[in-house]
């Protein structure tokens, strides 16, 4: 059997990926013609139709992940690119301290601000780590192992904090 070429294997990571776009487009579009149609019942539970929302983008951002997984399985041959990716991950992976650090706002506007982004990179903090997990598992390389690993225990360690911070902070506030 003959191997595929480099071009196929590329070809059909497009492929895969102008799928997922084309069902992710299909999928918003329907839940906002939905909400559209339904406006009262969004201005009654807002709340509600935003967090479904917010599972409905990660979930969008989860299926991103299978082409992903396969682009990645696909770099991973070549070290140098692999490994800048590997830093690039590193970065990001800081930022989520960063964003929990932000996520308790002062009284101002500006601070208000700062702690929605905080809200909103630690929102992404899950399927950054399954992100970091895969790239993990398809590292080929001494030097991305270690990079991958770091990043892994960095967007970890930070998650269980903020999951530890939610649950153990009291929600009341201080006199």
């Amino acid at each position: 059997m003959k191997p595929v070429s480099r071009r196929a294997q590329l070809g059909l990571i497009a492929l895969v990926y102008a799928s997922v776009v084309g069902w992710a487009s299909w999928v918003l579009y329907m839940r906002n013609q939905y909400e559209l149609a339904h406006a009262a019942d969004v201005d009654a539970s807002g709340g509600m139709y935003a967090f479904g929302d917010m599972t409905l983008y990660l979930l969008v951002a989860l299926v991103f992940m299978i082409p992903t997984a396969f682009l990645l399985w696909f770099v991973a041959r070549f070290e140098a690119f692999y490994t800048a990716y590997c830093w690039l991950l590193l970065i990001v992976s800081l930022t989520a301290p960063a964003g929990l650090g932000l996520f308790f706002p002062g009284a101002s506007e500006t601070a208000k601000s700062f702690g929605l982004l905080g809200l909103l990179r630690l929102t992404v903090a899950p399927a950054v780590l399954v992100l970091i997990g895969i790239s993990r598992l398809v590292a080929r390389f001494a030097r991305a192992q270690r990079l991958t690993a770091y990043a892994f225990l960095i967007e970890g360690a930070t998650l269980a904090t903020a999951v530890a911070l939610v649950i153990l902070v009291p929600l009341s506030p201080r006199r």
